[in-house]
């Protein structure tokens, strides 16, 4: 494998969630699809990198010291990593906003995923950063929820993610690549999407499907 810049820039260039998904069904991971309903802020928006991650609950009152280490975590970001938030699913708070996103922008994040709410929403879509979200509310997090821990594992819709595995999302959705897998599932990836390609010329030129993944056994 290559080092990770240019890795992520080659998987965010010829990659996508699904090839992912496939090479990781292929290696017998077969829950690493976070839930549907974590959708892109915008269509075009890709998330490539290293899981930063983030556990955040509801509270019911305002911390001693509010959002210290949410804050905390963002500024540990180093480049290449993607903010993997769990909060339970909250519908009571958005943890994330336009000056985290700055923030985490300076720090050379490449994204980040959050199994609940953003808010600021047209100010980070025009920064064009990458953001997995399962809603959007003006809600201020002081005092609804907190940050607990950083740095964790999490299980972030629906799949459980550890620090430093590979997060891959689009349009399609997210996938996770544990670490103990990565090199394979990556190179498979890169395999079938050559492959892909190869089929889709066929078909383009008239063969049946039925002949296609007779022949080259890819769908």
């Amino acid at each position: 494998m290559t080092d990770d810049p240019a890795l992520f820039e080659s998987m965010r260039a010829e990659l996508f969630s699904a090839v992912i998904a496939d090479a990781l069904d292929a290696a017998g991971f077969r829950n690493q699809i976070m839930r549907h309903d974590i959708r892109p802020l915008f269509p075009e928006a890709i998330a490539v990198g290293r899981a930063m991650t983030v556990l955040s609950v509801d509270v019911y009152h305002i911390p001693e010291e509010p959002y210290k280490l949410e804050l905390e975590a963002v500024d540990a970001l180093k480049t290449g990593d993607v903010l993997v938030a769990q909060t339970n699913g909250s519908v009571r708070s958005s943890l994330w906003g336009e000056l985290l996103t700055t923030a985490a922008t300076v720090r050379g994040a490449r994204g980040a995923v959050i199994d609940g709410f953003t808010r600021d929403a047209l100010s980070i879509t025009r920064m064009k950063f990458p953001l997995f979200v399962r809603g959007i509310a003006p809600f201020d997090s002081k005092g609804r929820s907190d940050v607990i821990a950083y740095g964790v594992p999490v299980e972030c819709g629906g799949v459980r993610v550890e620090p430093g595995d590979i997060v891959f999302g689009d349009n399609d959705g997210i996938v996770a690549i544990p670490r103990s897998v990565e090199k394979t599932v990556i190179e498979a990836a890169f395999e079938k999407v050559r492959g892909e390609r190869i089929v889709k010329l066929a078909l383009e030129n008239g063969m049946s499907a039925t002949d296609a993944f007779r022949k080259y056994g890819i769908l």
